[in-house]
């Protein structure tokens, strides 16, 4: 996923979030999303296209390809895990930790998000450990 960038890798996260309550996302609810203009939408779904991530035909809508789907997915992942490891592991607030996971999902490597994920497993099974953390080290933090 490496070829695309920060920006890319948001639209393919939309496309897909979006069409799961939908088969066909158009690019106006993208830009009304991202509150960005039509054109900027369509430059950006053009290059999704070329990379075969997506089809993308104007009008009739954009569908995401089997391609486009594993990657998204994995963003989606990443953004999940660590908004879950912000918020329930270090007790940041929600828009906090969404703000600061969509930032890192793009630059955080799969070594780490790994390891990242393997640790909010390990919290999600040891609540009683996790709980002794924040009442023993976050009690005075600036978040709670």
């Amino acid at each position: 996923m490496k070829d695309l960038s920060a920006s890319l890798e948001d639209y393919l996260e939309i496309i897909c979030n979006l069409l799961e309550s939908s088969k066909s996302v158009k690019a106006v609810s993208i830009a009304k999303r991202l509150n960005i203009s039509r054109a900027s939408v369509s430059e950006a779904l053009s290059k999704l296209a070329e990379k075969d991530l997506i089809v993308y035909e104007g009008h009739k809508g954009i569908t995401i390809t089997e391609k486009g789907l594993i990657q998204a997915q994995r963003v989606i992942t990443k953004h999940n895990t660590l908004t879950a490891f912000f918020e329930q592991t270090l007790g940041i607030n929600k828009s906090i930790a969404e703000n600061n996971a969509c930032r890192i999902e793009h630059v955080i490597t799969e070594e780490v998000f790994d390891r990242l994920e393997k640790f909010q497993e390990f919290c999600n099974k040891n609540s009683e450990i996790i709980n002794e953390f924040k009442k023993g080290y976050l009690t005075n933090s600036r978040n709670e």
